[in-house]
């Protein structure tokens, strides 16, 4: 691993690098922080990879399933799982489900 470079930024140090990070990485940088003199170890947070939230819109879900019941929370997250691009997705909140339309019977989730 090589740091393109090191920057102070608001809440903490931010350290770009070349490649994506392992856990055996993130000890290290977190050790070396903690190695400095001058500095309390208990004050350095373990480091950690960059997280974002992003907001996720999903159409073109039937609003009624095939038993005439309405599609639920449970049944979207469900259904989340067994998709490979939503392996790495958390979620934030419970998926929340409305009508396209009143007269549709489409979903928007």
């Amino acid at each position: 691993m090589r740091s393109k470079f090191i920057r102070l930024c608001s809440g903490g140090i931010a350290i770009i690098t070349n490649e994506v990070l392992n856990p055996s990485d993130l000890s290290i940088i977190g050790n070396y922080f903690k190695s400095v003199e001058g500095i309390n170890s208990n004050d350095i947070p373990n480091p950690r990879l960059p997280q974002s939230k992003s907001y996720l819109k999903i159409t073109g879900l039937p609003y009624l399933r095939a038993n005439g019941n309405k599609i639920t929370s449970k049944n979207v997250t469900d259904f989340m799982k067994h998709i490979d691009l939503f392996e790495n997705v958390s979620l934030a909140t419970k998926p929340r489900i409305i009508k396209a339309s009143p007269k549709s019977d489409m979903a928007i989730i």
